[in-house]
């Protein structure tokens, strides 16, 4: 459960709010193309500023609970969202390495790299909404997704406030863009974006997060720590949902779930799965074994 402390740190300041610079110009474009829940994805996807794009993110999903949208509307996506100007994106072997330990550095680059995971995330979160609507995905599809736009809006703003907090800020260190070329990889079809973006990538996550939580609370930060539950609690409902998803989407197609996973893996992640697997974590989240254990040997 998220802590009073934590909770403070994001909705301090108004939630929905915009940022100072800009923020009149961003808000009428939201209204131009705001009256749908997919006008308000590719808003989100346009915006460019991360904190921002965080507000605008739990803004959209204020709009769809509280019935202020019209409908879902029609599907578009650009090729890739707004970002940034940092920062600066290289090959993974050139980001900084996270060794965790009293010295901050190594918390602060562990921190901006989750950081940048969960800015990527909000634009996944948000772009199978906008690239994949459709008539015959039903209101509860788009309730999920909603749901985790609106948690990955809520890792990033923990995780920046704590980078703060470390006399740091997202954007200082380098990072690498392998999570937003998975999507491209997966962009024309549904069923394969679920097969590796939830399924492949965040169940990755709860694989390696409980060590980096044991190692901060080791190294006295237990700030990070308790930030890192949160999001390893949330991740694992974010797996079920793509699980929930696909499986949904194999019915409708009349195809077997567990054979079309294996498949659209070999056929859209490079590499293979790597060991040792949260089998426990992977099963709350209706992952069992017998789904992804073979493809660790192939």
């Amino acid at each position: 459960m998220e802590k009073a402390s934590k909770a403070g740190r994001v909705t301090g300041r108004p939630p929905f709010g915009l940022a100072a610079e800009g923020g009149a110009r961003h808000k009428s474009a939201m209204q131009k193309d705001g009256s749908t829940l997919c006008g308000l994805a590719r808003a989100v996807l346009a915006t460019a500023e991360a904190s921002q794009k965080a507000r605008s993110s739990r803004r959209a999903v204020s709009a769809w609970r509280n019935g202020a949208l019209s409908g879902v509307g029609q599907p578009s996506a650009p090729d890739r969202p707004a970002r940034p100007a940092s920062p600066a994106l290289r090959p993974p072997r050139e980001v900084p390495r996270r060794k965790i330990n009293s010295n901050p550095q190594g918390r602060i680059a562990l921190l901006h790299a989750l950081a940048h995971i969960e800015l990527n995330a909000i634009d996944l979160a948000w772009d199978i909404i906008a690239r994949f609507a459709s008539g015959d995905l039903p209101k509860e599809f788009f309730d999920d997704w909603v749901t985790v736009a609106d948690e990955e809006g809520k890792h990033f703003l923990l995780l920046e406030a704590r980078l703060g907090e470390l006399g740091a800020a997202y954007g200082d260190l380098p990072a690498h863009d392998g999570l937003w070329q998975t999507s491209e990889e997966t962009a024309g079809d549904l069923l394969a974006r679920l097969a590796i973006v939830p399924m492949v990538l965040e169940a990755r996550g709860l694989d390696v997060t409980p060590a980096m939580i044991e190692k901060l609370k080791a190294a006295g930060d237990g700030e990070s720590a308790s930030i890192l539950e949160i999001i390893y609690r949330e991740e694992i409902g974010h797996v079920a949902s793509g699980r929930r998803w696909f499986d949904w989407l194999c019915h409708a197609r009349g195809q077997d779930p567990k054979a079309t996973w294996q498949a659209l893996v070999k056929q859209h992640f490079r590499g293979r799965l790597k060991p040792p697997f949260n089998a426990p974590a992977r099963l709350e989240a209706g992952l069992p074994e017998d789904f992804y254990a073979p493809l660790a040997l192939d």
